[in-house]
């Protein structure tokens, strides 16, 4: 159970959201009323995914003592900052109507041949995989309703990925899988670093065929750890 101080501040928080997020789908209205709530409106973004409607406003405010939003703001947001006319802003669309232009947008993009080369290779993804990993909102969810990374479930995607690992190698620790070749070896080293025999070892031997991104992560992750880099043939 939390305290009341922390009650208030979570009251305070969605208050300055449901202010934040008014002001911008209303344009910036220089006065809100509570006289007559308004109705939700099915197709606008705003108003389906922050929590307090208008009729639940007042109770919150009275809770931390505010008689509006337009109060809150002047005693959470420094004047200085305060943006004190309206945004100038087209007409608000829906979500529909927004999704829309997004995709007449991208539709614009030209996908060209990619040449890049350096470890960065086509792949295969089985369809299996796609559908019930990728594109499976069970493992990309946003993990509290107002933020919208994925972190929380990308967590216990990297979580399930070491526990395949431990059990096909029968390992008892297994690394997460890194977002990329040059920031996998920039961990191994710091790993044999930090397990190092002898403090007195600093340097790191590194292929001359390795790419050149991975070498210039790992020069830039052994810099501040005094670790010298030595480049050679193998």
């Amino acid at each position: 159970m939390g305290t009341p101080a922390t009650a208030r501040s979570r009251v305070r928080f969605e208050l300055n959201m449901k202010a934040v997020f008014t002001h911008r789908s209303r344009r910036l209205e220089p006065k809100l009323s509570f006289s007559q709530p308004p109705a939700i409106n099915p197709d606008s973004f705003a108003e389906r995914h922050i929590g307090p409607q208008a009729a639940d406003l007042p109770e919150m405010l009275q809770v931390i003592g505010c008689a509006s939003l337009e109060e809150l703001i002047e005693q959470t947001v420094p004047a200085a900052i305060r943006l004190r006319r309206p945004l100038a802003l087209p007409a608000p669309a829906s979500e529909f109507q927004a999704l829309q232009r997004l995709r007449a947008l991208a539709a614009r993009n030209q996908l060209a041949k990619n040449y890049l080369g350096l470890g960065y290779h086509p792949t295969v993804t089985p369809p299996v995989i796609q559908r019930t990993i990728l594109e499976n909102p069970g493992w990309y969810t946003a993990y509290t309703p107002y933020q919208a990374e994925i972190a929380q479930g990308r967590l216990e995607a990297l979580l399930n990925f070491q526990t395949l690992i431990t059990d096909l190698t029968g390992l008892d620790l297994a690394n997460a899988s890194l977002l990329d070749e040059a920031t996998a070896a920039a961990e191994a080293m710091s790993l044999a670093f930090a397990v190092r025999s002898r403090p007195e070892a600093r340097t790191f031997f590194v292929d001359a065929d390795c790419h050149p991104q991975t070498l210039a992560v790992v020069q830039t992750r052994a810099e501040p750890r005094g670790i010298r880099v030595r480049v050679a043939d193998h």
